[in-house]
């Protein structure tokens, strides 16, 4: 995924998408072909394995990056919310899609798959747009008066003309963003993609990118071990298990437009997260003890569960991505998206990959160790944002002292 980012920064996005797209579904077909060929050989489904989840890794920062160049940080918040639900969506579909062949011919479970995220890739190449310039649109406004960066630092009073754009440094006073998006665009005047060390520069990257690690670690241990636990502790059939863990999806999708539009309101997508992730510890204790006592409040615990993990992860993958891509740091120099993107993705997946790992050492010990974990992972996620939550509270104290002030006066 690092890789990935710096390499997206640098290429096409629309080809370097759609040519992801294209050979993750050649991999996954080929590893439901190792069925129908009558492979036994366990080096074989390795190698696919491992081939796919590379060519994989250009889909994230592709996407965060060019739906960050169309949009401003006004709305991103509550548009990428709505946005990411596409993941969900597909973590739904996928079990679906998958589960119709699973006990007659499994390798259609994945020959399927692969057939769609291709046929995909050949779409994305034929109607994907990059930047709003290239159908003569206006570029965003990423940056407002008084902004507040995702970092938490607030900065002084700034022109309102003083737009950054997705080609260029900041328009100078008096001069349009309409007329800059409509200047001709010259390739020397492009700025250069920004470093991998540059990237990690940037105030709230680090920050967020560790707490990702953990809020993922919670996220996809639910993702893999959430049926095992409903038909272990809970008793249901394997079919009412498979249905009922799609509601901790469910839940995702409203978590993260609820987490968007909160972030936006607001101003502060460090605090969101942080509250929501203070939330969710107690209401996983919760699940633990009494969300096995009924359909009905299992249904109710899956979905509010799913909704405060999966908010914060969502914020971070998509808002947060595109606001620190576009950090009035890099003075106008949009060619860091797809990296920070990468950056904060691919340290979450590290997380996505301990998360089930340690379920599965832990497990043998009682499912109470397990949600254990999980708990302490939340609250370890909440505490690395504290110095940016902290940066958040000064800046809307500061306005707020202000107006106290000019009151009085």
């Amino acid at each position: 995924m690092f890789i990935s980012g710096i390499f997206g920064e640098r290429l096409p996005l629309r080809y370097y998408l759609s040519g992801g797209m294209v050979v993750s579904g050649l991999f996954t077909a080929l590893f439901g072909l190792g069925y129908f060929w009558d492979i036994h050989v366990l080096w074989y489904f390795i190698i696919v394995q491992v081939c796919n989840g590379l060519v994989q890794t250009t889909g994230w920062p592709a996407v965060v990056a060019c739906v960050g160049n169309w949009f401003g940080k006004g709305k991103r918040g509550l548009i990428m919310g709505i946005w990411n639900s596409h993941t969900s969506v597909g973590n739904i579909l996928g079990s679906l899609i998958a589960g119709a062949w699973v006990s007659s011919a499994w390798g259609l479970s994945f020959i399927v798959p692969g057939i769609i995220i291709a046929v995909m890739g050949v779409i994305c190449f034929f109607f994907l747009v990059e930047y709003p310039e290239d159908v003569d649109c206006n570029p965003p406004q990423h940056h407002t008066a008084a902004d507040e960066d995702p970092g938490g630092v607030t900065t002084s009073e700034k022109d309102p003309e003083a737009v950054i754009s997705n080609e260029g440094p900041l328009s100078l006073p008096g001069q349009s963003s309409v007329d800059h998006s409509k200047s001709p665009k010259e390739p020397a005047e492009k700025p250069e993609a920004i470093s991998f060390l540059g990237a990690l520069r940037i105030p709230g990257v680090v920050e967020f990118s560790l707490c990702l690690l953990f809020a993922k670690l919670v996220s996809y241990t639910f993702l893999y071990w959430l049926p095992l636990y409903i038909v272990n502790v809970a008793h249901f059939g394997a079919k009412e298990a498979g249905d009922l863990s799609t509601l901790f999806d469910v839940g995702g999708i409203l978590g993260g437009i609820f987490a968007g539009l909160i972030s936006d309101y607001t101003g502060g997508r460090a605090t969101t997260c942080c509250v929501m992730l203070v939330v969710a510890a107690p209401m996983l204790f919760l699940y633990n003890h009494v969300g096995q006592n009924g359909i009905g409040v299992s249904v109710a615990m899956l979905i509010i569960c799913g909704a405060l993990v999966n908010g914060p992860y969502a914020l971070i993958t998509t808002a947060v991505s595109a606001d620190l891509g576009t950090h009035e740091s890099l003075k106008g120099n949009a060619k860091a998206l797809s990296t920070v993107t990468a950056i904060i993705d691919g340290t979450g997946s590290v997380g996505a990959a301990l998360g089930p790992l340690l379920a599965g050492l832990i497990s043998p010990t009682g499912w109470n160790n397990v949600f254990y974990m999980l708990i302490a992972a939340d609250v370890l996620a909440c505490l690395l944002l504290a110095r940016v939550v902290v940066k958040e509270a000064r800046g809307w104290c500061g306005p707020m002292a202000r107006q106290r002030g000019f009151k009085e006066f």
